[in-house]
């Protein structure tokens, strides 16, 4: 099998998984890396094995594709052609050679990629894999806006609510109000009523009659419309009270959370005088969309349209060698992301063997990617965040966990000293200079500045030890001597 040209994918969501059994089925040897110590991404997440969950399936859908996929990774593993590194962090993606255009994606150079990943929970160890060519399927991350109280303990964003359950069987409270915009929210609120959470509101700031305006897009969509309807029934079934156009003002607590206040929102998106209730709860899940993970695409100088990456018909990046797929090109769910991983296969196993790509053999996918991409489309400007929410975050409102830099800081470092740009508030007030590097903060800060939320072209994707870069210098200074 060592002959085969070699693909390495990072990310074993449900794009990474497609992409790999794809290509290996096509005569490509593919190694997939991934940090987690489980296949499936968010979205097939699993419970831990110790815990012995009886009935899994119970809180995912597309079950049985996420079997066959499985099942499919365990027979290329078996034979040979596919390996499966779980608990494999990936920093940075090297480009080896001086490759002139096209060369990487018709086969060679050989090991024209070293992917650099720090191994274990410790993520001291480095690990290194040399690869003719990078599938990029590094998903997505919850998009976060602060709110006074919402460093509180109990408070804690919808992805991370959904994570805890699925991954821990585990919930953070008795009551709950989840709250936001977005698609999410609905999983999240089914999946902790049906663990035996009361779930007190589910705050959606988003205004239904948007839909209306949006019949098309949802129309072509079916099977997508009657997931929404299952989870409003299941909503319905628990008695989950559901207030949109609402927002959450305030989270309330002393040691930890214990009620929040919800709001109205107008039409402009500005709270409504007059319209504030107070609901009891332990547990806040709040979340206001997705972002895609574009760290590594930019350290490979990939080119982005807006904040994910740009893809041709083939999920090809415009640097020779590199495919993405998923959510790092664009949020959009599962069902998206499968038909990208599979198209991503196909044309990188192509490729890399030198046979030429033939889209009748994707042409499936690539219809369900067309009407996917248009769907979502349309429900990102539904499932906006409120237009006037920086107006709830006070001065006092801690806004960069990592570095503890209020909103009252950003603000005056845009009208007193002049800061007219996301980096220069970094300079001014330390605001996204912590441990995430912005990951969390950074769309806060954005738009506190008043200004374009924009990719931070970071040298690295996650932190690396000092000792570990010094290794990779040591090595390369051996490799040119």
């Amino acid at each position: 099998m060592t002959d085969r040209p070699h693909l390495a994918v990072i990310g074993a969501g449900p794009a990474g998984l497609a992409a790999t059994v794809t290509a290996a089925a096509h005569g490509v040897r593919v190694t997939l890396l991934d940090s987690a110590v489980q296949a499936g991404g968010q979205f097939y997440r699993q419970p831990a094995a110790e815990l012995h969950a009886g009935r899994p399936q119970a809180l995912h859908h597309q079950w049985r594709t996420w079997e066959r996929l499985r099942d499919a990774l365990a027979r290329h593993v078996a034979a040979g052609r596919a390996t499966y590194l779980t608990d494999h962090h990936v920093w940075f993606v090297e480009r080896r050679l001086n490759q002139q255009p096209g060369t990487a994606d018709r086969g060679g150079p050989r090991g024209a990629f070293t992917v650099h990943a720090l191994l274990g929970p410790e993520q001291e160890a480095p690990v290194e894999v040399t690869a003719d060519a990078v599938l990029l399927a590094t998903g997505g991350y919850e998009k976060v806006l602060p709110f006074p109280g919402w460093t509180l303990p109990g408070v804690l964003t919808a992805g991370g609510a959904q994570a805890m359950l699925k991954g821990t069987l585990a919930v953070s409270g008795r009551t709950a109000v989840v709250a936001g915009t977005g698609p999410l929210l609905l999983p999240v609120a089914t999946g902790l009523a049906a663990a035996g959470v009361e779930v007190a509101a589910l705050v959606e700031s988003a205004d239904p009659r948007a839909f209306l305006r949006r019949t098309r897009a949802l129309a072509a969509q079916p099977g997508k419309v009657a997931e929404g309807a299952q989870y409003a029934a299941q909503l319905l079934r628990h008695r989950v009270k559901l207030l949109t156009r609402h927002t959450v003002v305030e989270a309330h607590g002393d040691e930890r959370l214990e009620a929040v206040t919800v709001a109205a929102l107008d039409t402009d998106g500005r709270v409504r005088p007059g319209t504030e209730r107070r609901i009891a709860c332990d547990t806040l899940a709040v979340g206001h969309g997705m972002l895609p993970h574009t760290d590594l695409a930019e350290t490979l100088g990939c080119r982005l349209d807006g904040l994910h990456v740009q893809v041709d018909d083939e999920q090809r990046t415009d640097v020779p060698g590199i495919w993405a797929a998923g959510e790092t090109t664009g949020i959009g769910g599962a069902a998206l992301s499968l038909a990208e991983g599979h198209i991503a296969g196909r044309s990188a196993a192509a490729r890399l063997t030198g046979a030429e790509p033939d889209p009748r053999t994707w042409a499936t996918a690539a219809k369900s990617r067309t009407g996917l991409r248009e769907f979502f489309a349309a429900l990102d400007t539904v499932y906006a965040p409120p237009a006037r929410w920086t107006d709830l975050v006070t001065d006092d409102t801690v806004v960069c966990r990592c570095e503890e830099v209020t909103g009252g800081a950003i603000r005056e470092a845009v009208a007193r000293l002049g800061a007219g740009d996301v980096r220069t508030v970094k300079l001014l007030t330390r605001a996204a200079m912590g441990w995430c590097q912005g990951r969390m903060c950074g769309p806060a800060v954005a738009g506190l500045a008043g200004c374009e939320l924009t990719p931070s072209r970071r040298p690295f994707a996650r932190p690396v030890p000092l000792g570990v870069l010094a290794h990779a210098g040591e090595a390369e200074d051996d490799e040119h001597q």
